[in-house]
């Protein structure tokens, strides 16, 4: 067995020649002056849109992380996997401004992933109250950071070229989170709260 810390290990890794490094360096120091550089080169504003942009992807994408590590059920952490991935072909859209990765076979993936989850709940009968056991709980919250980097899209959008299927993709993907959290709280048997009208409670 390989005694060889895991940080070592992976410095190791990056330094074989015939592996293309992606990454060699994280600490830069040129975005000390409060600019960041895109993949074609150029330099921003690092509270520009398409920075808010990025990094509300990147925290979405966290957000997913955190909830692939509670114990989920096999299909859903590889639809969750699968999730990220588009997220990140999202993201290097925005870093190379015009571009476009993602088409509509994307979103009819996810659309009919959405179907297959929504055939096995319950109809609504009320909004749901976000909760339930843990696992469930967390997927709510990263259905709000969804919501907030698709409004950072749509921000974007107003200003430069955006990918419209990116921005329906991020529309879906906040539903699909909706839905799974009611199916992670379904499979657990975990009771529902729902909302309650001010003049019934």
């Amino acid at each position: 067995m390989d005694s060889t810390p895991h940080h070592q290990q992976g410095i190791a890794m990056s330094s074989r020649k015939d592996e293309k490094t992606r990454i060699n360096r994280v600490i830069t120091r040129t975005g000390d002056d409060g600019q960041t550089g895109l993949a074609d080169g150029s330099r921003v504003a690092k509270d520009h849109p398409r920075i808010e942009a990025l990094g509300s992807l990147d925290e979405l994408n966290s957000a997913l992380g955190v909830l692939r590590a509670h114990p989920l059920d096999e299909d859903l952490d590889r639809l969750i996997e699968n999730l990220q991935q588009w997220l990140f072909d999202i993201g290097g859209e925005l870093a190379i401004p015009a571009t476009a990765t993602l088409t509509d076979a994307e979103l009819v993936e996810i659309e009919s992933q959405a179907d297959l989850i929504n055939a096995e709940l319950p109809p609504l009968k009320e909004f749901v109250l976000p909760g339930g056991n843990a696992d469930a709980a967390w997927c709510h919250h990263c259905r709000t950071v969804a919501r907030r980097a698709e409004r950072r899209l749509v921000t974007l959008a107003a200003e430069e070229k955006v990918n419209p299927v990116s921005l329906a993709i991020l529309n879906r993907l906040g539903d699909l989170l909706f839905i799974m959290a009611r199916l992670i709280n379904l499979r657990a048997e975990t009771p529902e709260s729902q909302w309650v009208r001010r003049e019934d409670r």
